[in-house]
């Protein structure tokens, strides 16, 4: 994910906006395909932003 988030800020966004396109593609891909909600919701938290509580998983 961070790859992507990369390829949109060097397209001109901050980062806070590359993130809310991520987010925006998620929400739209489980729109369009319900069926593989938890499966779409699983892929983009694993290749998410990370949290303080997740750098202390790692």
């Amino acid at each position: 994910m961070q790859e992507l988030i990369n390829r949109l800020m060097a397209r001109g966004l901050t980062e806070e906006q590359a993130y809310a396109a991520v987010e925006e593609i998620k929400n739209f891909a489980k729109e369009k395909f319900p069926i593989f909600g938890g499966a779409i919701d699983k892929l983009f938290d694993k290749y998410g932003p990370k949290t303080n509580e997740d750098d202390f998983l790692d």
